[in-house]
């Protein structure tokens, strides 16, 4: 064992562990473990019944072990005698190819091979509402074009720079902090890292966000579309891949327009091959399409995109080239699945790379007024049902993951889309009772 968890409690006055998995819908399940009993789980892992959670199993299926990652280890900083640890799952003594951290170290291992290394990084969005999310917490936050307002910030800065705080104690480099393009709305950046440890910490930075607000009798919502006047939750990805050594940027070309690679330009050319495919991960629920096919919000934008194409600083469009060596993916919203987003990313980019899958043109229209001119660019799917029909026949992601893992994640999120079908709405009332 590289680091033994049972020395690691004695040294920081560790009393309890969180070992904790991330299901197929997003959900952080954990175990809550006494320091006493931490070796035997670091070995064998913490048990769990996979039917009990979203995962594509019954309740026949044998015992499911969450094995900790030591690496992963986070002291909660406002708890500080618990800690919490990623898990990969295993299964009859093997790694669950269904879940969906071991998805992105698969992933993360097909790369390895070719001496490649994907860093990440993710802008998380989310708003601070009252406790049952029916309206945003702070009733002064009423500006048409709320984005950046200092006052409606700093009505927020026990809550924000708790969480900050929080953040430069556990070492991620926090760098900046604003209120965000709809009124109650925040995002807070810190620096990119190794995939694994961005998918690591993007789980963790949603639940600690989400304690906190708690703490101050608030609630965080990363959901995608909250409120239908206002701008929804992104949760925009950067990414670029680096030699196996961590130190080159393989991504940059200073010789090129755009600061690309030709392996950057083939990587980018699988996100935009499987991109409406991509869309059942990447935007992961039903309200998830109220966000890339909204109408315009009361500042004027959405800031979300709906068709598949790239450009350079420009951000009306789905993949953006903020500065030389990286791109910004701007599909995934707030309720996307930190692992899955990842590995999806890169196994869509991994394709690319072996097929020269082509990039398309540049365009550096303004999508929202000239989005017509933009011609032969695929449309992104109008709802989950769609999306989730792209994902399932698509042969890259089944080539990737395996045909059972994705029938598998298809056939619990299409449970989701029938379960939604059978509400009965106010829309249906108000428009079709006399039909």
């Amino acid at each position: 064992m590289a680091k033994n968890l049972a020395e690691i409690a004695k040294k920081r006055k560790i009393k309890y562990f969180l070992i904790s998995f991330v299901d197929l819908f997003g959900v952080l399940r954990a175990k809550l473990v006494p320091a006493r009993a931490i070796a035997g789980m670091q070995k064998n892992g913490a048990g769990f019944a996979g039917f009990a959670a979203w995962l594509d199993m019954t309740p026949a299926h044998p015992d499911l072990f969450a094995i900790p990652d030591p690496d992963s280890l986070i002291q909660l900083p406002w708890k500080p005698e618990v800690a919490w640890l990623a898990s990969d799952l295993w299964m009859d003594g093997k790694p669950v190819a269904a879940s969906p951290r071991v998805m992105l170290k698969n992933q993360l291992a097909k790369a390895s091979k070719k001496g490649w290394r994907m860093k990440a990084g993710v802008e998380c969005e989310y708003f601070l509402t009252n406790a049952d999310g029916s309206a945003i917490a702070d009733t002064m936050d009423t500006q048409e074009k709320p984005c950046y307002d200092q006052s409606a910030l700093m009505r927020r800065y026990d809550v924000v720079s708790e969480i900050c705080d929080c953040m430069l104690e556990l070492g991620w480099n926090p760098y900046q902090n604003d209120h965000e393009d709809g009124n109650g709305q925040f995002e807070m950046n810190w620096d990119y890292d190794d995939a694994l440890q961005t998918a690591d910490k993007h789980t963790f930075f949603k639940y600690m966000t989400r304690t906190i607000a708690e703490n101050h009798g608030l609630r965080a919502t990363f959901m995608p579309k909250p409120f239908t006047n206002l701008t929804g939750n992104g949760c925009h990805s950067h990414v670029s891949v680096w030699d196996k050594t961590g130190k080159k940027n393989l991504f940059l070309d200073t010789k090129d327009e755009n600061g690309l690679s030709k392996l950057s330009y083939n990587f980018l050319g699988g996100i935009i091959h499987s991109a409406t495919a991509l869309c059942s991960v990447f935007n992961p629920t039903v309200n998830s399409y109220k966000r890339i096919n909204a109408p315009r919000t009361m500042s004027g934008a959405t800031w979300a995109p709906n068709t598949v194409t790239w450009t350079g600083n420009n951000r009306t469009h789905m993949i953006r080239v903020p500065e030389a060596g990286r791109f910004e993916l701007r599909l995934m919203d707030g309720a996307t699945n930190p692992y899955m987003a990842q590995a999806f990313i890169l196994a869509a980019g991994l394709d690319g790379i072996a097929n020269k899958r082509d990039h398309g043109t540049r365009s550096d229209h303004n999508m929202y007024i000239e989005g017509f001119k933009v011609k032969n660019a695929a449309k992104l799917p109008l709802n989950l049902l769609d999306a989730l029909r792209l994902t399932e026949k698509n042969k890259v992601l089944r080539d990737a993951f395996g045909g059972d893992v994705i029938d598998s994640y298809v056939k619990l999120k299409m449970g989701e889309w029938l379960n939604y079908c059978s509400y009965l709405t106010q829309w249906e009332r108000e428009y079709t009772l006399d039909c």
